[in-house]
């Protein structure tokens, strides 16, 4: 599956986010508001945090993190 300019834009803002918020791994997963994830982002998250691509994952208590 390929991404379009746009979805592409937006999970590398995602994961830089992420990335800068330490979420490197579930044990220093973060929240939406730890990793400053603005409204579009937020819309776009669990998008990418399914099945897609899988390098974002979610936790039960709805943090996340870059696997």
């Amino acid at each position: 599956m390929s991404l379009s300019g746009f979805q592409f834009k937006m999970h590398y803002k995602i994961l830089h986010k992420l990335r800068k918020a330490g979420a490197t791994s579930e044990d220093r997963a973060v929240t939406i508001g730890e990793a400053e994830l603005d409204f579009q982002e937020q819309m776009w998250l669990d998008y990418f945090a399914g099945v897609f691509l899988g390098r974002i994952k979610k936790t039960e208590d709805r943090r996340y993190y870059i696997q």
